[in-house]
């Protein structure tokens, strides 16, 4: 592929599924921002890559890794259960980022089990989220609101939602559905990042929230 010099900022990146899209990205011929509290976990280095230090709750640092992207990714997710809501705090501050720099365009993940309206939950689907409110309650909730914030911020936004997560390879090949309606239980991440950066040119989802899966 012709390397292009749309910039990416990407926050999330030194997650499991945040290197994947950092690699992808850099391999598309992307140039990457991110947003990391500890840089030495992304153990990537290139010239097309830039690593900001600092947290989500340092509005200057976020600002720095959003100025001037071309879109904004994010793979965050809570990373315990007690309740911080730094992710939905954190997502807050992005937009806010975006909006003062006039970029519109922005793709989050979530898990599948953040519902949409045109999801038909099975009693599968249902069990699940009995499950999740009951053990992991408030990364749920952080998720919620997370999901919310995005559909109400007038931004370019797409909502990529995911079940099981996995470490195995690419496919290169998604399901792509609704909750109760064609899709599978695990997702490899390495697609998962390939079906986000996609999204970075394509408005087929375009303030939608499809679940994916292998």
């Amino acid at each position: 592929m012709e390397p292009t010099a749309k910039t990416l900022a990407i926050f999330g990146a030194t997650g499991r599924a945040g290197k994947h899209l950092v690699q992808q990205a850099l391999e598309r011929g992307y140039c990457v921002r991110a947003l990391a509290r500890d840089p030495g976990k992304l153990a990537l280095q290139h010239e097309r890559l830039l690593i900001v230090q600092g947290s989500l709750r340092d509005a200057a640092r976020v600002e720095q890794v959003v100025a001037g992207a071309d879109a904004v990714l994010s793979v965050l997710g809570p990373t315990s259960n007690e309740p911080t809501f730094e992710i939905s705090q954190g997502t807050t501050t992005i937009i806010k980022a975006m909006k003062q720099h006039g970029i519109k365009r922005l793709i989050i993940s979530a898990g599948a089990g953040v519902g949409d309206p045109g999801d038909t939950p099975r009693l599968f689907n249902k069990l699940i989220n009995v499950a999740l409110k009951a053990t992991a309650r408030n990364v749920y909730e952080d998720m919620v609101k997370t999901v919310a914030l995005v559909r109400e911020s007038g931004l370019e936004w797409t909502v990529v939602r995911v079940p099981r997560l996995m470490d195995t390879p690419r496919t290169g090949k998604v399901r792509v559905g609704m909750v109760g309606q064609g899709t599978g239980a695990n997702l490899s991440r390495a697609d998962m990042a390939e079906f986000m950066l996609q999204q970075v040119d394509d408005g087929r989802y375009l303030r939608q929230a499809p679940v994916i899966s292998n």
